[in-house]
């Protein structure tokens, strides 16, 4: 056996941990997964048929699911913008020579280290129509008080408020970790050049967070798209399926309608969207590092 053999199988001798789990706990699962889509009623215990693409064709004539995938396409552009956008602007501020700034990076990013079960019961428990602060708060200056969850115009909004809320800390601190590693030569360069402070952020900070800026869509939207606990402990789904998300129609599909057939092929209709995305981020991403 040559050396270079010995190298290699003592590399995939301390790989094998990782390649088994990922063979048991994702490989695995997509492929039953992918295997039930094609089946109807309950394929995992024997329940079942094969009945080709029809659990697939099923989706565009599913109301439920067209409603969900509209509020779910909401939801995450949602998150994605207005997470994005606050984030920018915080990090530009706290970047520079503000007082307390490691005191409010840290309050930004509390809320990202809080589990969504906490976070969810939490602002359920403020928005509360009759018992909340925020009405609470709004009573206290002349202002009627708000059905948030109830009312199905803000009910959506108001989820995409609490994701902003609990992912912008961190965001913003990877904004400011990026706008650190930017040389400072460029912005010493621009303002000899008689550069404006607004125009040091539009020509040179923004053009060099676009990898960033791309990677943390990425990162939410993703995470939008999966969305569960959020519509499922504070509205579960309502009102008038208003925040009924996709990953809370597959799961109701699956474990109150016990169709997990239909559910598998919803399920992985959204594996692929994802793993669109992450090819298409790969593939923007590799061409703006070419480019800066």
């Amino acid at each position: 056996m040559t050396y270079k053999t010995k190298r290699t199988l003592t590399a995939y001798a301390f790989l094998s941990p990782a390649i088994v789990y990922f063979l048991i706990y994702f490989f695995w699962p997509i492929a039953i997964e992918f295997w039930a889509s094609f089946r109807s009623g309950q394929p995992l215990i024997g329940e079942s048929a094969f009945i080709g693409l029809k659990n697939y064709a099923h989706i565009l004539n599913d109301r439920l699911a067209i409603k969900a995938i509209k509020a779910t396409l909401i939801y995450a552009i949602g998150s994605v913008v207005f997470t994005l956008v606050l984030a920018l602007g915080l990090s530009a501020l706290l970047v520079g020579p503000v007082r307390a700034r490691n005191a409010i990076r840290a309050i930004l990013f509390f809320p990202y280290i809080i589990s969504f079960v906490i976070s969810a019961l939490m602002w359920r428990a403020i928005l509360d129509p009759y018992t909340g602060l925020l009405n609470a708060a709004l009573a206290k200056v002349g202002l009627p008080q708000q059905f948030w969850l109830v009312n199905p115009d803000t009910a959506i909004w108001t989820l995409i408020a609490v994701s902003v809320w609990k992912d912008l800390g961190y965001a913003v601190l990877i904004y400011i970790a990026a706008i650190q590693g930017i040389p400072a030569h460029l912005y010493e360069a621009a303002r000899m050049d008689g550069a404006k402070r607004h125009h040091l952020f539009r020509d040179i900070t923004l053009p060099l967070l676009m990898p960033t800026t791309l990677f943390l869509a990425v990162v939410i939207m993703i995470a939008s798209l999966q969305e569960m606990a959020l519509p499922y402990l504070m509205t579960q789904g309502g009102p008038a399926n208003a925040t009924r998300l996709y990953s809370l129609h597959v799961y109701e599909t699956a474990f109150q309608g016990l169709n997990i057939g239909y559910a598998s092929a919803l399920s992985f209709a959204m594996f692929m969207l994802i793993l669109f995305i992450t090819w298409a981020q790969f593939k923007l991403l590799h061409r703006d590092i070419r480019h800066v």
